[in-house]
Order: C-alpha cells, then sequence, then structure tokens
C-alpha cells in the first residue's frame, strides 16, 4: 500500500481482476488498483494466464472472455427459456419445434438445469 495524493493505492504484481460492476484495468507488469477493489485474486487467475500464453488474447481481453463465459453459463433457466425461444421464435420456428429443441439444450448446459417439462417450458415463457 502507498500514499498517493491523498488516496490510499495498493499495487499488486500479477494480475488483478474487479469484482462486477468495476471496470478491468489489466498491465502486463504492475497492476495499480483503489482500495475499493476486492483484495483477493480472481478465482480463474490460472486460466486467464493460460489463455494470455496460448491464444492472440491479451490479459484484459483474456478476463473478459472468461467474464462473458462465467455470465453464460450462471445465466438462470428461466431467462435462457426466454431467450432461446425469442431467438428461435425470430428464426421462423414453431412452438412445436421450440420446445423439445429447448428441452434438449438444457439437458447440455454445463450447469445442469433441472429437467422441465414442455408445458412447463411453455409456462415459463407464457405465464
Amino acid at each position: 500500500m502507498r500514499e498517493a495524493r491523498g488516496r490510499r493505492e495498493i499495487v499488486f504484481s500479477g494480475l488483478i481482476l474487479p469484482d462486477f460492476g468495476q471496470d478491468v484495468g489489466v498491465s502486463r507488469s504492475l497492476c495499480v488498483v483503489s482500495s475499493s477493489v476486492s483484495m483477493t485474486l480472481h478465482p480463474y487467475e490460472e486460466l486467464i494466464a493460460h489463455l494470455t500464453r496460448t491464444s492472440g488474447l491479451g490479459p484484459g481481453e483474456a478476463a473478459r472472455v472468461v467474464a462473458d463465459v462465467l455470465s453464460y453459463f450462471s445465466e438462470p433457466v428461466e431467462e435462457f427459456v426466454r431467450r432461446r425461444h425469442g431467438e428461435l421464435k425470430s428464426r421462423g420456428l414453431t412452438n412445436d419445434e421450440i420446445f423439445p429443441r429447448v428441452a434438449a439444450e438444457l439437458r447440455g448446459r454445463r450447469v445442469a438445469a433441472p429437467e422441465l417439462s414442455l408445458r412447463q417450458l411453455r409456462r415459463i415463457v407464457y405465464g
């Protein structure tokens, strides 16, 4: 920690990621973070470092990719069903085609969703 113009700053070497709602600010050598940012290391720091080493992504880009993937898989079942129904409906599919497809997609989700009947899927969309 150091004082800089009346405010505390914490200097970390390595990769530090912000909490949700904060901007990603990453430097290859040092990362200066305000004291309002969480002091804990990101639980996926090794994954971000791996992506940086094995792809053309910089640390900030890799952090955003990881955050996007985590966000995608943390989507609640109801939101996923509504979103996919809207996407498939906009492609011209009928409900008789959509609901079995959404049910199959739910079974293949990385974070397993509860088994939902076609009726339950319809109720999520239409209430």
